[in-house]
């Protein structure tokens, strides 16, 4: 379908002012607060414009067939990962590695639990079937929609403080939105995105992505 270029242009503004000013607006006047509460209203409301859109196709947010042939390169990616990022924190950071279940048991079992729900779910509802529905008239439906998929997801990370947020996020970013071009499955994209947050969680970089990461540390209550 052609669209026009002014609805072109204001489309990308729109993707320019919602994720990177929205972000930058965050970081700037809600730093340190919780962004779950606004993340589910926001996952809300994108899930009733998606619910709306007559072209929107609602098979996608499921789809759990695809899931299960993807699960062999999401679970060998995964272990490579998980690997990788476990001998990096043992390098540099070694007095963190595992943190959050050696010193707070609990508070990771919630977090292992919650974390998908809350977080995970609202998250690839906008930056995965939100972005690529919305927004492909910009970025067209390959490539160019990964790239403003991961960018977003990873520049919305700016609001824990950290460049390692922020670059973390954007490789995960680009791994699920290729994921999701890829089966049009949310439910798959969803798990992958889950899996990695609980890694992230576990080996002990969680303080990277937790609300108060730029003036606090996880640690024990």
């Amino acid at each position: 379908m052609r669209i026009r270029r002014w609805r072109r242009l204001y489309l990308g503004g729109e993707y320019a002012a919602l994720f990177f000013g929205g972000a930058t607006v965050y970081r700037a006047r809600l730093r340190g607060t919780s962004p779950i509460p606004g993340l589910i209203a926001l996952g809300g409301a994108v899930a009733g414009y998606l619910r709306r859109s007559a072209d929107f196709d609602r098979d996608s947010l499921w789809r759990p067939e695809a899931f299960r042939a993807q699960a062999r390169p999401m679970a060998a990616l995964a272990g490579s990962s998980a690997l990788a990022l476990t001998a990096a924190v043992a390098a540099v950071r070694r007095e963190h590695l595992f943190e959050l279940p050696r010193r707070n048991p609990w508070l990771w079992l919630a977090v292992m639990v919650l974390y998908p729900v809350l977080s995970v779910y609202p998250q690839e509802l906008i930056f995965r079937s939100f972005l690529f529905h919305r927004y492909a008239p910009v970025f067209g439906e390959g490539a160019g929609l990964v790239l403003a998929s991961a960018a977003a997801f990873g520049y919305v990370h700016i609001a824990f403080g950290s460049w390692i947020s922020v670059a973390l996020s954007g490789i995960g970013g680009w791994i699920f939105a290729t994921r999701y071009l890829r089966t049009r499955s949310l439910f798959t994209a969803s798990v992958e995105h889950s899996i990695y947050g609980m890694l992230l969680f576990t080996v002990g970089l969680g303080e990277y992505f937790y609300h108060g990461a730029d003036r606090v540390r996880l640690s024990a209550a």
